[in-house]
């Protein structure tokens, strides 16, 4: 075992943080190795607007709580995505923010949802090169989700890619049961579907840390009158039918959740829930009004969903006021607190360097 934490940073972070930084950015494979025997959620989080990162970390450091930041394929792709921030700038941006807060307990990076939508040599291609692309850029785990298909390809697309990801010293999450947005229906993961996809990525030499499963959570804001149906039951059952592999659940659409549920999702196998769209309804909350006009005014026109104004209104954003500034990094550390407290998250970061230099 390494007697100093910051031994255990895996290579490509270190490369990009260098050799003076005190940065713990580890891979989340070292991090659920300690987690998933405890009953506690990492926070994950999508953090499309960079103005709420500060307030995540000041809640993180206070309660001693590991924490992760994320985007997926479609937010943060080669190209930037809808939020304009490709994988290098979102590393940079959020390592930045954590060198400027002398932020030293362990965390990761993760390139969420690399979504791969069929078995096509180019299709999977494409998902490659973005795994790629996050590995150089320092992230230090990777989703590959290729819950779209059968599972034989699942199977075959997930091994194929959590290769790389393992390859690379990095944590690796996989999927089965896609997970929808809000307003459209879909099939909630059976147990046989999981043990399935199990049974078959470990009999080719690749177990993940974590499987997202579909129990009812969606993507982002719920629509009006909406309600949030999660299959608590279905969850842990999959849990208990996957605990042989020693593999936890990852838990998407946590916005729009009832606070009193997140404090059962650890109880059912969940071990890192993803929060997105509410660290973007803060961020839009403390933007200027003239601003938040403008954005509204763009939806309007161009008929589509506001995360869509991210990339358009980048620059407007990143450049807003201090005192915004302050004002959406003081609302983003209350909600991480409280998320953070029910995820049961407080003393995690301990945990992880007792554990892991023991």
């Amino acid at each position: 075992m390494a007697k100093n934490i910051l031994d255990l940073r895996p290579e490509n972070a270190l490369k990009k943080l260098g050799s003076s930084s005190k940065v713990c950015l580890l891979s989340s494979k070292d991090i659920f190795d300690v987690l998933k025997k405890e009953n506690c959620i990492v926070m994950a989080n999508n953090c499309r607007i960079k103005h709420v990162v500060p307030g995540i970390l000041r809640a993180a450091q206070e309660l001693d709580a590991v924490v992760a930041f994320e985007l997926a394929k479609s937010e943060g792709g080669l190209t930037g995505g809808y939020t304009g921030m490709p994988p290098q700038l979102y590393f940079e941006t959020v390592v930045g923010y954590a060198e400027e807060a002398g932020f030293t307990i362990p965390f990761f990076i993760h390139g969420d949802h690399v979504t791969t939508k069929s078995a096509a040599p180019d299709v999977v291609a494409d998902s490659r090169a973005l795994i790629e692309a996050e590995l150089a850029a320092g992230y230090t785990s990777i989703a590959v989700d290729a819950s779209f298909n059968e599972t034989a390809d699942n199977v075959r697309i997930s091994t194929e890619l959590g290769k790389i990801v393992r390859d690379a010293g990095a944590g690796l999450e996989t999927e089965v049961g896609e997970i929808l947005a809000t307003g459209v229906d879909a099939r909630i993961t059976s147990v046989k579907d999981a043990v399935d996809f199990m049974e078959g990525i470990t009999a080719n030499g690749i177990t993940p840390d974590l499987l997202a499963i579909n129990n009812g959570a969606k993507h982002g804001n719920y629509t009006h009158g909406e309600e949030v149906h999660i299959d608590l039951k279905r969850t842990k059952e999959i849990f208990d039918a996957i605990s042989r592999w020693h593999v936890g659940i990852a838990q998407h659409g946590i916005t729009g959740t009832p606070v009193h549920l997140l404090s059962q999702f650890a109880d059912h196998g969940v071990r890192k829930g993803n929060v997105a769209t509410l660290w973007q309804n803060i961020a839009h909350e403390g933007l200027p009004p003239d601003l938040m006009k403008q954005i509204n005014d763009w939806t309007a026109k161009e008929h589509k969903a506001i995360k869509f104004t991210t990339a358009v209104f980048k620059k407007e954003i990143d450049s807003i006021p201090e005192e915004n500034r302050k004002k959406i990094a003081l609302k983003a550390y209350e909600a991480a607190k409280e998320f953070l407290t029910n995820f049961r998250a407080r003393g995690t970061a301990t945990k992880v360097i007792e554990s892991l230099t023991r």
